[in-house]
């Protein structure tokens, strides 16, 4: 589960959304779709048009995860922060109804500004 109270996923590496498919298929709903997935060392982000879902990867093996669901329906505010000249990473901020916010910070090369769009279509 993720912790709210320290909820920044940090350094997340953008990857081909099918790499994330494998994790989260058995997950899915009727007509939801993959549009992003993140990877850290060993814990993967996936987001869908209807949710985020978060997978922590536990004990040493591995073989233990984590499933966490975060419905955008529960989004009451959202905001990303673009990569600048010394700081390299962009950033997205989920403010979640009852639970709480959640950073993720991404490295590399990604393009917020269209990911940014495509949160509001599904938030608003």
């Amino acid at each position: 589960m993720i912790d709210f109270k320290n909820s920044s996923f940090l350094k997340l590496k953008p990857v081909n959304p099918n790499e994330g498919l494998s994790l989260v298929q058995p997950m899915l709903i009727d007509s939801e779709e993959i549009f992003a997935a993140f990877k850290t060392v060993r814990d993967t982000v996936v987001f869908t048009n209807k949710r985020v879902i978060a997978v922590n990867v536990q004990g040493i093996t591995g073989s233990k995860k984590d499933f966490t669901s975060l419905p955008y329906s529960k989004v009451q505010a959202f905001s990303v922060e673009t990569a600048g000249l010394l700081d390299l990473d962009c950033e997205i901020d989920l403010c979640f109804s009852g639970l709480g916010n959640v950073r993720f910070e991404i490295k590399g090369n990604f393009d917020i500004r269209s990911f940014n769009k495509l949160i509001g279509q599904y938030v608003l």
